[in-house]
């Protein structure tokens, strides 16, 4: 994203034959990459692809080069950072108990680890742009220049919204509902590092909407 910013400056103001066909490729690349979420068996490619996803907006907001698109873009690149760190961190905690990143095979951890199920929560909402996070703020401004540069892009985003919704409710659902694999009843427990661990990256998204031009680069 830092790169975008820089190369995208020197070629301001854009040809629209350039600007055109790469906005549309990231707005394609957000429904592609979000689809593929959803048929995900693996955790952490799930995670993968759900950063390119968000990574599809941040670029095209970079390229339309407006005030706002550079600021939703800003935002959204720290929000998603900490939210997609935060995300690995959950995945590594059940890979180090049950040894797997299959979905299908980790079922039911909420009846193991019910204070590692809040954080999943927490964090799901988190990556679906709940308020008030920064996460919601970087996709409003990213969504509104989207809008004012061609207003059939609202389609598209909000499609791609619906499908991070519908993925991050299904990573949520096959991680911690449902009754628990017999192999995996006796499991260690979480440690204090871990919870002070994911307390770290998600305090930050609730403060931060306080005072978002701290990320935004909006400091006047």
């Amino acid at each position: 994203g830092y790169g975008l910013i820089r190369i995208s400056s020197t070629l301001n103001p854009h040809p629209p034959n350039l600007m055109f066909p790469i906005i549309i490729l990231a707005l394609w690349g957000i429904l592609m990459t979000s689809s593929t979420c959803l048929r995900q068996t693996d955790l952490k490619a799930l995670i993968a692809y759900s950063s390119v996803s968000h990574m599809g907006l941040v670029a095209a907001a970079i390229i339309v080069q407006t005030p706002w698109g550079l600021t939703g873009a800003m935002t959204l690149m720290v929000a998603h950072g900490l939210t997609s760190s935060a995300l690995f961190a959950l995945a590594n905690t059940n890979y180090e108990r049950t040894h797997t990143r299959t979905l299908l095979l980790v079922r039911g951890l909420q009846l193991a680890f019910p204070l590692m199920s809040t954080w999943w929560l927490l964090t799901n909402l988190t990556n679906m742009a709940m308020p008030p996070t920064i996460n919601l703020l970087g996709e409003l401004f990213i969504i509104s220049t989207l809008f004012n540069w061609s207003t059939p892009t609202i389609i598209i985003t909000g499609m791609g919204t619906l499908i991070t919704a519908t993925y991050s409710l299904y990573m949520f659902l096959m991680t911690q509902r449902g009754s628990i694999s017999t192999q995996f009843q006796l499991l260690p427990p979480t440690h204090t590092r871990e919870h002070l661990n994911l307390t770290l990256h998600l305090l930050p998204l609730g403060l931060l909407i306080m005072k978002p031009a701290l990320v935004s680069g909006l400091f006047t």
